[in-house]
């Protein structure tokens, strides 16, 4: 298996590349900007763009959609995010952003399928409504896409429209920290973590 993580953009985003190896189809999660960075990483690794998703809709997720030729995947509660600057904040920060790539509309449980990739789809509201989080099923387990929902030792911001604190802290509790204490965490920024180490170490929890 190919996973590769990018920091991109101002914000300092990860953008996550996964591929069940050389010459697969690729799942690009969260390619917030930097398009040329994320094409030479899948260049260099014989990799070609299968799908987007996004673990939400904010402007720092959502920046090179459009980029790949490829369908979006995100929840159904944040799609409205890809179309409205205001809600994906980037009227509020930066140039307005739209997203005109094809939207496919995920559910809580969801499983994704992409070329010997597989995902499974956990809604983890609070950060945003449609938030998720993605856990790998194969062809390797105990690994989590967290988003923004949990950093190492942080959680998403709340003070967003649309954001919900207790939401959040719910949804961490009752849909991550029931995995395995040895699943890792890969953040939508920040350094990775463990489920275990969350428990034990995260002062928001």
């Amino acid at each position: 298996m190919i996973l590769l993580s990018l920091s991109v953009g101002s914000l300092e985003t990860n953008c996550y590349i996964i591929a069940s190896g050389p010459g697969k189809k690729a799942v690009i999660i969260d390619p917030g900007a930097q398009e040329r960075l994320i094409k030479k990483a899948l260049d260099k690794n014989k990799l070609f763009p299968g799908i987007v998703i996004n673990t939400h809709g904010h402007m720092d997720h959502i920046g090179c959609d459009d980029k790949f030729s490829v369908p979006v995947y995100i929840h159904r509660d944040d799609i409205g995010l890809l179309k409205d600057p205001r809600l994906n904040l980037s009227g509020v920060f930066s140039a307005p952003l739209s997203v005109a790539a094809k939207a496919c509309a995920l559910e809580d449980g969801q499983i994704i399928n992409e070329d010997g990739i597989e995902l499974e789809v956990i809604h983890t509201p609070g950060h945003t409504p449609g938030g998720i989080s993605l856990l790998l099923k194969k062809p390797e387990g105990k690994i989590l896409f967290s988003g923004d929902s949990l950093f190492r030792e942080g959680i998403g911001r709340t003070d967003f429209e649309g954001a919900d604190n207790r939401q959040l802290v719910d949804s961490i509790k009752k849909r991550l920290f029931i995995l395995d204490d040895d699943t890792i965490v890969y953040p939508g920024h920040g350094l990775s973590s463990t489920i275990g180490h969350e428990k034990k170490n995260n002062p928001f929890i």
